[in-house]
């Protein structure tokens, strides 16, 4: 079937994409204010035309050790949750990085800490690019600020985490997961055939075969020496990551005497803010990160020498700012502006922030 335009929710859009991109499975279980996901999964039912099993889990931590178990053998699996259900998976999350298995996981953020407000946030991005779960382990995190890319970055964060063997999430916020707007869906692909998962997937744990014996997946090693060379693989495999796969948007930056750093919904404030800001005649420029980790610190320290102050804008108490400051490394000031409990700022509070901080006269 051919690619089709459709004015649908964000997490609308992440459910159909999974389809027509071949998942194997979806485990979750619902939460505000990510539920449509797998809503819409349930309604569509997959498992009628293309195969895609599709389950509600008694739990979180159920769901994502059985996203556990189908990355294990070799398939596309995924999950999503909200804030206090992605809290439930760290433990998980934690055991497949050690294990070196790819998943897809979506937040669709909301207010916190505790069970908050269903309303969106961006406060999990400590828990997301910092490790939410134990030991020295990072995820592959993108960040959308459309309904587009809800759809698109099913596709690519399953193409990077089967790349590198590694988890990867969609962080993602309420705004995104409930707005509505155009999107074009990807055409259908066909799920893979057992052979050519064995054939994509020679660590998977399909069983002895006559040229292999059985692969056996852990991310347990009793024995210090062992452990910390498989760590030292991992942070190998890391920096690779962070040299190849980084993605950002820039945005009015080449005259900028000021640079506007956001992501997600955030991102799509600043908008208007720079637009604003250059009717006063400010030059104002902004930054988006796609990739939360990687990170483009380079870019933003290439920004450095040519501008006169940086301000993030999130919609928590300042997170990301603290990557932006060891970024530029002293070089120029960096400050934050945030609201909070699910509050979203306008581009108007954005700008009068951004004078204030920058004492722009």
């Amino acid at each position: 079937m051919a690619e089709a335009i459709s004015l649908m929710k964000g997490n609308d859009a992440i459910a159909h994409a999974a389809i027509r991109y071949g998942v194997d499975g979806y485990f979750g279980y619902p939460i505000t204010p990510q539920s449509e996901v797998i809503e819409v999964l349930m309604e569509a039912a997959p498992w009628k035309t293309t195969g895609m099993v599709v389950l509600q889990a008694e739990s979180e931590v159920s769901a994502i050790n059985m996203v556990y178990g189908g990355a294990a053998c070799g398939k596309y699996v995924m999950t999503s949750s909200s804030s206090p259900g992605i809290s439930l998976k760290q433990e998980g999350i934690s055991y497949m990085a050690g294990a070196e298995l790819p998943c897809l996981i979506v937040n669709v953020q909301r207010g916190g800490p505790g069970l908050g407000t269903i309303q969106p946030s961006q406060a999990d991005y400590f828990q997301t690019v910092k490790g939410g779960g134990h030991g020295d382990y990072k995820l592959i995190t993108l960040a959308p600020n459309s309904v587009q890319e809800m759809a698109d970055f099913v596709a690519l964060g399953f193409d990077l985490a089967f790349k590198y063997r590694n988890p990867a999430i969609i962080l993602t916020d309420g705004v995104i997961g409930q707005m509505m707007e155009k999107v074009k869906l990807p055409e259908f692909r066909r799920r893979r055939t057992e052979e050519e998962v064995r054939e994509q997937c020679p660590w998977a744990t399909l069983g002895k075969t006559a040229d292999r014996g059985p692969n056996i997946i852990t991310s347990l090693e009793l024995g210090s020496a062992e452990m910390e060379e498989n760590n030292k693989r991992f942070q190998a495999k890391y920096r690779v990551i962070e040299e190849k796969e980084v993605r950002y948007e820039e945005i009015q930056c080449d005259d900028a005497d000021y640079l506007l750093v956001a992501f997600g919904s955030a991102a799509r404030i600043c908008l208007k803010t720079i637009q604003l800001a250059r009717e006063e005649g400010i030059k104002v420029g902004l930054i988006r990160p796609i990739t939360l980790w990687p990170f483009p610190a380079k870019v933003l320290y290439g920004y450095a020498d040519t501008v006169k102050g940086m301000l993030t804008v999130e919609l928590n108490a300042g997170q990301m700012v603290e990557d932006v400051r060891l970024a530029v490394n002293g070089k120029v000031p960096v400050e934050h502006y945030g609201r909070l409990g699910g509050i979203v700022p306008t581009p108007d509070e954005v700008l009068v922030a951004l004078k204030k901080k920058m004492e722009i006269k």
